[in-house]
């Protein structure tokens, strides 16, 4: 783009990162299933009777709770920033499309 105000975008490259956006959210899920599942410490697997197990219990329930929050905030945003540049993107698909329209 040669002339003064003139803008370039390139569709292809927000294409790429909707699509790459989307495979992390593919990803998240199996990680968030896992935090949520597969986390799991049953009474009684390190033991009894123990000064500091209920303690200890209790900080692996607080640290999985936390986890899953954290993983829910990410999701989140990955999702928004993801559904945001698609819009983008068809935005500055509808303004190329304008812009040749006129030009013809």
């Amino acid at each position: 783009m040669g002339g003064k105000g003139e803008y370039g975008v390139d569709l292809d490259a927000l294409d790429q990162v909707v699509k790459e956006l989307n495979h992390v959210l593919q990803m998240m899920g199996d990680s968030k299933s896992t935090a949520k599942n597969s986390t799991y410490l049953a009474k009684g697997t390190l033991g009894h009777g123990f000064a500091e197990e209920g303690q200890l219990y209790q900080a692996h329930d607080a640290m999985k709770g936390d986890i899953e929050r954290l993983m829910d905030m990410v999701e989140g945003l990955v999702d928004r920033f993801g559904k945001k540049s698609s819009k983008v993107r068809g935005a500055y698909q509808d303004a190329e499309a304008d812009n040749t329209v006129s030009m013809s």
